[in-house]
């Protein structure tokens, strides 16, 4: 882990001390420039401000994605608020004008959903400078000029962040996902060294240290996969359509994920083992998956390097066993204790093959028209351009909730202030997201960050007053503090810009006044602006993060029983099983945003929010996920060459799987009722109507599976029984050996995800029960 957390600093580092260069070259324009442009640059706090937004984390292509996004969003800003100032005229311009224009404008650019949100949070800011700038000015404003001043100091933001980039080289987001690809690939080999020293070890002690290694591992591969997929993006932006950017870049992040599942795989396998040593390794296995391990490794390092063909080949000696499949003399094993080491083995053989298991029927084109048709090609281009511009459900509520929000901030603010009434705004412009947030954690991050800052500039200004032509060095090493502030859990990102931004404003800035009054103030248009912001949101957003996530919970109960309910031998996974697990995916992920809120936000009055049980649900049911993308993988082999098997045989397969598919479905179900209902009392009286008891159900769902584990170990022993018949009777045909032994693998590991299925469905059982009770 120490070999990562290094690299790990060291970008950060990097990261801030560009930061903190791109708000050098600002200080430095907006202080010692020659006097005309110091006189056209007059906003110099919003130039911090976009530095700010543009540069954190940022890489060469992101930085000029975000540029372009900033040119789109002045544009709009000066052609509009140019029409507005004509139209009311500059010396008309009142509280409420502002706030009425302030809150229009803002409408308006946030309505289209194809907008990026960076180009709708640096106009909101762009509008608050201008609006309250023409009341602050009055009839002195001029209807071009003033516009085109707050353009200019956001263009200077812009061209700072570009020129920190490139020093001392540029950091190019090729450079960053292809180190992070190598770390990723090394991190995947020392994982899958790890996993196959523990099933082939001979130590339960030695086996255990081992799994958990591998673990602390994936902690860091699910971190590098998260980097990689954020850095995509930018390198379009940097060398588009040339040899340099192959077409296997850019479709990196979903090749890693092919890899990563049989990996995740392996884990969960181990994590079943029941002892040590696995009694169906032998040595000749144990040669085969070191063997194996070798030739995934240098494929790992193939896909690292474009490096020649013969640097990566097979050793001399090693060919003939890579030739040979992983399983081949061992039939009559096929038991509860042996399916770990069974799906094991089947992981590996995936990672051999490099097997198409995480296919998303999303990525299909939606225009099926031939291409020789140019009418209809036009009217599919239509089509697009017109589902992106059009403005969705949450577009309007998006727009409406930051209209009001920036409106009153704006109005509010002048009140208060009106020479500092700015704030109020641009403590709120650059906070508004798509969706919800932990409002009163953003709120109090932007508060506890605002004071920090101020104090900070305050106190070194105070110390450097007899040498004013130093005050921008405090900057630097505030800057680097920030920027590790926005990676804590204590302010986040929301607390690190507003630190950052709070001692910006009083170090990086002249003729403001008083800096010890301008800083109170300033705190106070900034508790104003975060007021509304927090009543808008609450408005907008009332149900707290706690009930969501249990609402959630059961609408991802209800999507998991979906997907089961879609296992079905007889037909491949993707006339309908892959579309379910998807969808199933996206709840389990808004699941987990909706428990990462409610661990953090205040509970008030309300009970305490069970973060513990909740989140023991979302680990199995993420493993349930995981599971049902091996299942839908093994129905569509399944399906294709079940030859082997008698039809009596299929039929006993098939009656066993409905029957455990009937029993997890109808816990599942129940629990969704459960959870929806506010206490399991109130469940069984409402049931009693539903459930009839001649027919064997009983209404309280922690019964449905069973009054014990051992009878849902009994149904799935039948199962497993005749997949160990039909085992038998694949190895015994006169197919291929590689077939037979890829379809042996295949229905063990079917058991094996069946069962899985079934224990983490009666664990999710346990914890509801505890979250009822």
């Amino acid at each position: 882990m120490e070999n990562q957390i290094h690299p790990l600093w060291r970008v950060r580092l990097a990261a801030a001390l560009r930061t903190a260069l791109a708000c050098t070259i600002v200080g430095c324009a907006t202080l010692y420039s020659p006097k005309p442009i110091r006189n056209f640059l007059t906003y110099p706090s919003y130039s911090y401000m976009t530095t700010i937004l543009i540069v954190s984390d940022a890489t060469l292509g992101q930085t000029l994605m975000s540029c372009w996004h900033v040119v789109y969003a002045t544009c709009q800003v000066v052609a509009s608020s140019v029409l507005v100032l004509w139209l009311v005229g500059p010396a008309r311009f009142t509280n409420e004008v502002a706030a009425a224009a302030m809150a229009v404008s803002v409408f308006v650019v946030a309505l289209p959903g194809s907008t990026h949100l960076m180009s709708k949070r640096i106009a909101f800011g762009q509008f608050v400078n201008v609006y309250v700038g023409t009341v602050v000015y009055g009839s002195n404003t001029r209807i071009v000029v003033h516009p085109t001043q707050v353009a200019a100091s956001t263009a200077l933001g812009a061209l700072a962040s570009v020129l920190a980039m490139m020093f001392p080289y540029p950091r190019l987001a090729y450079y960053e996902v292809k180190n992070s690809w190598r770390l990723y690939a090394e991190n995947a080999s020392q994982r899958l060294t790890r996993f196959i020293e523990a099933i082939s070890s001979q130590d339960n002690r030695v086996a255990l240290e081992s799994i958990s290694k591998g673990k602390s591992l994936s902690k860091g591969a699910a971190k590098l996969l998260q980097s990689i997929n954020h850095n995509l993006e930018g390198m379009l932006w940097e060398r588009p359509d040339i040899k340099f950017l192959r077409p296997n870049h850019r479709e990196l992040g979903h090749k890693l994920q092919e890899m990563e599942i049989p990996i995740k795989g392996m884990e969960m396998a181990l994590s079943s083992c029941s002892s040590f040593p696995v009694d169906m390794i032998d040595q000749g296995l144990r040669d085969h998956l070191l063997n194996s391990q070798l030739q995934i490794s240098l494929k790992l390092l193939q896909s690292k390097y474009p490096v020649p063909s013969e640097a990566t080949t097979v050793p001399e000696g090693q060919t003939e066993i890579f030739d040979k499949p992983l399983w081949t003399n061992k039939t009559n094993t096929t038991t509860h204790q042996d399916l770990p080491a069974l799906f094991f083995l089947y992981c590996m053989e995936l990672l051999l093959g490099d097997l198409p298991i995480a296919r998303n029927p999303g990525n299909t084109p939606k225009c099926k028209e031939k291409r020789g048709d140019s009418q209809t090609q036009a009217q599919c281009i239509c089509k697009r351009v017109w589902r992106s511009i059009r403005p969705s459900l949450g577009n309007f509520i998006f727009a409406l909730k930051c209209s009001i929000a920036l409106g009153f901030a704006v109005f509010l603010g002048l009140i208060y202030n009106k020479e500092q009434g700015y704030w109020s705004g641009l403590t709120i412009a650059i906070s508004f997201i798509t969706g919800r947030q932990a409002t009163f954690t953003v709120a109090n991050a932007r508060a506890q960050g605002t004071a920090l800052g101020s104090v900070y500039g305050i106190i070194f200004l105070f110390l450097f007053q007899k040498v004013d032509q130093l005050r921008l060095l405090p900057i630097l090493p505030w800057i680097v503090f920030t920027h590790f502030l926005r990676h804590s859990k204590m302010y986040g990102q929301a607390g690190g810009i507003s630190a950052a931004i709070g001692a910006l404003l009083i170090l990086g800035r002249e003729n403001y006044g008083q800096p010890s009054a301008f800083a109170i103030a300033r705190i106070a248009e900034a508790c104003i602006g975060l007021t509304c912001f927090t009543l808008v949101e609450v408005l907008f957003y009332p149900m707290r993060a706690a009930t969501l996530a249990k609402n959630q919970f059961s609408q991802s109960l209800g999507a998991l029983g979906d997907c089961v309910q879609g296992i079905n031998l007889c037909v491949p996974a993707s006339t309908g099983l892959r579309e379910k697990h998807r969808k199933l995916k996206s709840h389990v992920k808004k699941l987990e945003t909706f428990i990462e809120e409610a661990e953090t936000e205040p509970n008030f009055w309300f009970l305490p929010f069970q973060g513990d049980c909740y989140n023991r649900i979302l680990g199995s049911m993420s493993k349930m996920v995981d599971l049902l993308s091996f299942v839908a993988h093994n129905k569509d082999f399944i399906s294709q060459k079940s030859e082997g098997a008698s039809q009596e045989l299929k039929h006993h397969m098939y009656t066993d799987l409905e029957l455990l598919k009937v029993k997890i479905g109808s816990s599942l179900k129940c629990l969704e009722q459960v959870i929806s209902t506010k206490s399991l009392a109130a469940f069984e009286k409402a049931a009693q109507s539903e459930y009839d008891s001649e027919m064997g159900i009983s209404p309280n769902p922690f019964m449905i599976l069973g009054t014990c584990d051992e009878e849902a170990d009994a149904m799935v022993s039948n199962f497993l029984q005749h997949i160990k018949e039909a085992v038998e009777r694949v190895h015994n045909s006169d197919g291929e050996v590689k077939d037979v032994s890829q379809m042996v693998l295949c229905l063990s590991s079917l058991g094996f995800c069946i069962r899985s299925l079934t224990e983490e469905t009666m664990k999710i059982k346990e914890e509801v029960r505890k979250l009822v009770e």
